[in-house]
């Protein structure tokens, strides 16, 4: 797991200052004091395994036991910034209260107990709301956050019959969702009260492999201190900002105005002489002072000088249709491609509707362009890697078959364009395939 965090680690990072570039560019702050873009938060509040997006827990009675953090964080722009943060605590639970529906969870387990040793994310952070968008300086706004990370934990689970295990340490990745709200009370000093849900890459953060990920929240209240000097980045309203300058603006233009009058006479006069120089009595697109053929009829093509254009005939090329019969044929092929898992070897069961592509291709001259696609699982290095080669697996067999080798196109794409959701083994299904489009 820690492998597979730290694979996850420079594509978090390179995302997170991308996007970070990018609403650097939409959001310019328009005054040249200083701001305080470093802080550090203070926080305590609840760990549970409780969900308000609901969903089936593993166990029906949940716990709200203490947890607390810390977070650093650099404010970006106005709207947006980056959070490095971790928490501590316990998260418990246990199976003493029939669900809603009054049935009872039939588990081995009567409880569990884990200890969170420690959590560790990298977030970004989106403020939704400033509540004054005319005055330079708010006091409260509103926030979303989200990003990857991962968990150090230790469970200990009670059976049904009473006996304590406790099992060993483990990594699980995790990806933290949360929102908040934060109020100023200096310009160092910020109450922040906030949840964060995090969706752990795992079934046994509670002890229970039952089938599904496992999930915990975080709900907290605390203190957040800004380093440095001057106002606060995060509660700097650039609305504000651009209005004041636009009035200082509007001031300079009406005092620029008396000069713009007087260029308008001058800039009448340059027209009219620009004009003559541009006159193209014969209108082949040159002016008469340039035109060496003056007088060419109209609708003549005439090179730089205004003399007549001879223009090559056009050619005429082959025009390539693919038929309803030729597209089944691929489609076939498509439906009946299979490769060993997690690897670019093409199985056997798929030959005989490969055969009949190549006969197709070699038969209609046809080109062909295969775009392999996988799904969400596994690092998106190693996703691309593996598109890229079943796609040219696939090329490599028609090539084989004897298909021309110039006219088929291997390109693999990974995970960037799926058809179905990632979020179901029959999406992931779907969005492993190679696509054949023939041209």
């Amino acid at each position: 797991m820690k492998l597979k965090f730290l694979k996850f680690m420079p594509v978090a990072l390179a995302g997170l200052f991308i996007g970070s570039s990018a609403m650097a560019q939409e959001t310019t702050t328009t005054t040249s004091e200083p701001f305080r873009t470093w802080s550090i938060g203070l926080t305590g509040g609840v760990l549970s395994q409780f969900s308000p997006i609901g969903g089936q827990y593993d166990f029906t009675k949940s716990h709200y036991n203490f947890g607390y953090g810390l977070y650093i964080k650099k404010q970006i722009t106005p709207a947006f910034s980056l959070k490095i943060d971790g928490q501590r605590g316990e998260v418990r639970a246990d199976n003493s209260k029939p669900y809603k529906d009054g049935g009872f969870n039939v588990t081995p387990f009567a409880s569990y107990s884990t200890d969170l040793n420690y959590s560790a994310s990298l977030s970004s952070q989106l403020n939704l709301v400033n509540w004054s968008m005319f005055k330079q300086q708010n006091n409260a706004q509103l926030y979303v956050s989200a990003g990857g990370g991962f968990a150090n934990y230790t469970t200990t689970t009670v059976s049904t019959g009473g006996a304590s295990v406790k099992n060993a340490t483990d990594d699980v990745l995790i990806i933290p969702v949360g929102a908040g709200a934060k109020f100023r009370l200096s310009d160092a000093i910020n109450l922040d009260l906030g949840w964060t849900m995090n969706f752990v890459d795992g079934d046994n953060f509670d002890g229970y492999a039952r089938g599904g990920n496992d999930r915990y929240s975080y709900g907290y209240a605390g203190l957040e201190f800004a380093l440095g000097k001057g106002k606060q980045l995060a509660f700097f309203s650039p609305t504000a900002a651009t209005y004041d300058e636009a009035v200082a603006a509007k001031n300079a233009a009406n005092a620029l105005k008396s000069d713009l009058d007087a260029q308008k006479a001058e800039n009448a006069r340059l027209r009219s002489d620009m004009n003559d120089l541009l006159k193209d009595t014969d209108g082949d697109g040159v002016a008469d002072k340039l035109d060496k053929c003056a007088g060419t009829p109209a609708g003549t093509v005439v090179d730089g000088s205004g003399c007549p254009l001879k223009v090559p005939a056009p050619q005429v090329t082959e025009r390539v249709i693919v038929t309803e019969a030729d597209r089944k044929v691929v489609a076939d092929a498509i439906s009946n491609l299979e490769f060993d898992l997690g690897k670019a070897t093409i199985r056997a069961k798929s030959y005989p509707t490969l055969n009949r592509v190549a006969a197709l291709l070699m038969e209609k001259n046809f080109s062909l362009k295969l775009a392999g696609h996988t799904d969400n699982t596994g690092s998106d290095a190693l996703n691309l890697r593996l598109s890229k080669d079943r796609a040219e697996s696939v090329k490599a067999y028609l090539v084989s078959q004897g298909a021309n080798a110039s006219r088929i196109e291997a390109t693999g794409y990974g995970e960037s364009q799926p058809i179905a959701t990632n979020a179901t083994p029959a999406g992931r299904q779907q969005n492993r395939r190679v696509e054949f489009t023939l041209y």
